[in-house]
C-alpha cells in the first residue's frame, strides 16, 4: 500500500467534510420541526468523517508500516465504527418525504442481499478475513507499486469496516434484527482473528516488503491495540443496546401486569383469595376456609 502518503489526498478531506455537513444540516432540519436527535450523533458523524479524512488524506506519524497500520485503524475500524454509532440511514429516512425514493431506500436495506451481507459472521469474514488476504499475500507489494490497486483496497477497508460496525451494532432499520449472543460472540472472533494478524506481523512483515524490524514491530502494535480499542467500543455499543432493550421489556411487562391487576373483576379478586389486589376479601381467622 502508500507508503509515506495519502491513498486520495485532498478530494477525500472535501468528500468526507461535505458528507459531515449534510449530515449536520439534516440533524439541524429534524430539529427545526421539532423531531427529536441526540446531539451525541451529530458528535459522532463528525469525529468519524474527521478520522476518514485524516486517514485518507493526512500525513501520519511514524515509519512507513506504522503509518499505513494506522492508516488501517483509522480507515478500516474507528471511523466506520464512528459512523455508525451516528445512524446516518435513520437520520436519512426520517428527513425523506413518503414516496418512492424512501420506499426504495427502504427495499433497499430490507432485501436479501443486504440482510446476509448484514449477517454477523459473514460480515466478520469480509472484513477480517480481507484483511489476512491483504497482509499475508503479496497484494501490500503490488500496492505500493500500482495507486489505483491501493485507492481500491483502502475503499473496500472503509466498506468492510462499515459493514462490520452496522452487522454488529444494528442500530439503524435493518430486516431482521440478530440476536445480542450471536453479534457478542461473532466481536469477539473476529478480534481475536484480528489480533492474532497483528501478532504474524510483528514476527514477519507482508510477503515482498521490507520494512525495519522496529518499523514493522511498532506498525503491529498499532494495529493490535488500536483494534482492540474500537472493540471494546463496539463491544460497549452492544451492552448498552442489550441494557436498553432489556429495561424495555421489563418495563412492558410492569406495565401489563399493573393493568391486569388494576381491571381484575370483584368475583375473580374473590375467587383468588384477593391475590390480584394484595389483600385478602375478608378478615382471616384459624377457622376460616375450613367450614
Amino acid at each position: 500500500m502508500t507508503v509515506g502518503g495519502a491513498p486520495f489526498g485532498p478530494a477525500a478531506a472535501l468528500a468526507c467534510a461535505l458528507a459531515g455537513a449534510a449530515y449536520l444540516s439534516g440533524a439541524l432540519r429534524l430539529r427545526s420541526r421539532g423531531d427529536a436527535w441526540p446531539w451525541p450523533r451529530d458528535c459522532a458523524f463528525t469525529a468519524g468523517a474527521a478520522v476518514l479524512a485524516w486517514g485518507l488524506s493526512g500525513a501520519l506519524p511514524g515509519g512507513p508500516f506504522t503509518g499505513h497500520a494506522l492508516r488501517h485503524v483509522c480507515v478500516g475500524m474507528a471511523g466506520p465504527a464512528l459512523l455508525v454509532v451516528a445512524r446516518p440511514l435513520t437520520l436519512t429516512l426520517r428527513l425523506l418525504p413518503p414516496g418512492g425514493l424512501r420506499r426504495g431506500l427502504l427495499r433497499a436495506a430490507h432485501s436479501p442481499p443486504a440482510a446476509w451481507l448484514l449477517l454477523p459472521p459473514v460480515a466478520a469474514a469480509v472484513d477480517v478475513g480481507s484483511l489476512w488476504v491483504l497482509y499475508r499475500t503479496g497484494l501490500v507489494a503490488a500496492a505500493h507499486h500500482h495507486p489505483w490497486l491501493d485507492g481500491a483496497l483502502h475503499l473496500h477497508m472503509a466498506a468492510a469496516g462499515l459493514l462490520f460496525g452496522a452487522a454488529i451494532c444494528q442500530l439503524d432499520p435493518v430486516r431482521r434484527r440478530r440476536g445480542t449472543a450471536l453479534r457478542a460472540t461473532t466481536l469477539l472472533v473476529a478480534g481475536t482473528a484480528h489480533g492474532g494478524l497483528a501478532k504474524t506481523l510483528y514476527a514477519t512483515g507482508p510477503p515482498g516488503t521490507a520494512f525495519t524490524a522496529a518499523d514493522l514491530r511498532a506498525g503491529a502494535q498499532v494495529m493490535y491495540y488500536g483494534g482492540d480499542a474500537v472493540e471494546v467500543a463496539l463491544a460497549l455499543v452492544l451492552a448498552v443496546g442489550w441494557y436498553t432493550a432489556a429495561g424495555r421489556r421489563l418495563r412492558r411487562a410492569g406495565g401489563a401486569v399493573r393493568g391486569r391487576t388494576r381491571h381484575t373483576p370483584p368475583a375473580c379478586a374473590e375467587a383468588d383469595g384477593g391475590r390480584a389486589t394484595g389483600r385478602l376479601s375478608r378478615p382471616w381467622s384459624p377457622g376460616y376456609g375450613r367450614r
